[in-house]
């Protein structure tokens, strides 16, 4: 007979919509967004191998398999917590310490905290938010265990979470003078997307100066806004109030940039466990959403 082994925050995801009759208030209940509700039930049923829940527009009810799901669920939650309170009490707290580039740390680093917490109650983590440059000093050195960062080039380590082109960036509207230098908007030395820009530039022969530099994510966001340059961002990470710049096709193209997630290696279980959810937080959501 085979084992079945759901991870528990797929049941508590299923517990959740089973009391409420909601996904959104089963979202709103845990503390987690409807798109994350609906793809623990997706996995669930496909685990399963059958609905669990009746849905539509208006309502959503259990099924009979998903009534018989609602008790062998709380015992397992049950027995979880019980087992988590025994070994893993005050005395058995455990602490990573976990770096994050500034523009993830921005966009989407409060939602994988959320869902970390609520699968690892256990374990405490200590945030360090900076340049991936930095970050992987600070890794190599053994003063972080878990990165979340761009690729630096030549360095092949670490999950790979995305891979996209960089895209040039400024305020909406902004446009640039064919005949004036490009106004470079850019992060302090080291930094990657600085190499990247300058690089592109300097191969397409393009004139350019450094407009504005700066050591973080607010001062770079706030000379753009301010309509002092243009800078090379992942277009996925984009901050509020900045766009793609509209002569785009002009500049030269700035290359592919990978997202990777480092860590202390297989044996470490809380540690590979913050970087799923780091690399599972990246991932196209595809799941329905449903009400």
């Amino acid at each position: 007979m085979p084992v079945l082994e759901v991870p528990p925050s797929l049941l508590k995801s299923f517990l959740a919509v089973a009391r409420e009759r909601s996904f959104t208030a089963a979202a709103k209940s845990l503390d987690l967004r409807q798109s994350t509700i609906s793809q623990h039930i997706q996995k669930l049923e496909q685990m399963v191998g059958c609905r669990l829940f009746v849905r539509d527009t208006h309502a959503v009810t259990l099924t009979a398999d998903g009534d018989a799901m609602c008790d062998f669920a709380a015992s397992v939650i049950e027995a979880n917590e019980r087992m988590s309170s025994y070994f893993f009490g005050t005395a058995h707290r455990e602490k990573l310490r976990l770096g994050i580039s500034e523009d993830f740390a921005v966009s989407q680093l409060a939602d994988v905290l959320r869902a970390f917490r609520n699968e690892h109650p256990e374990v405490d983590l200590e945030l360090a938010v900076g340049l991936s440059s930095a970050l992987y000093q600070r890794y190599d050195s053994g003063e972080l265990d878990v990165i979340f960062a761009k690729r630096r080039s030549g360095d092949t380590r670490g999950e790979v979470a995305w891979t996209e082109e960089l895209a040039w960036i400024s305020r909406p509207g902004f446009s640039l003078n064919p005949d004036e230098p490009v106004p470079l908007v850019a992060y302090a030395p080291p930094s990657i997307t600085r190499t990247l820009a300058v690089a592109a530039l300097e191969a397409a022969r393009r004139p350019w100066r450094m407009a504005c530099s700066s050591g973080s994510l607010n001062g770079l966001r706030a000379a753009l806004v301010a309509g002092l340059g243009i800078a090379a961002h992942s277009a996925r990470l984009i901050p509020d109030g900045l766009a793609v710049v509209d002569d785009e096709l002009t500049l030269p193209h700035l290359g592919e940039v990978e997202f990777v997630a480092l860590g202390p290696g297989r044996h470490h279980r809380s540690a590979n466990a913050l970087i799923s959810a780091l690399v599972d937080s990246t991932t196209p959501e595809t799941a329905p959403n449903f009400e």
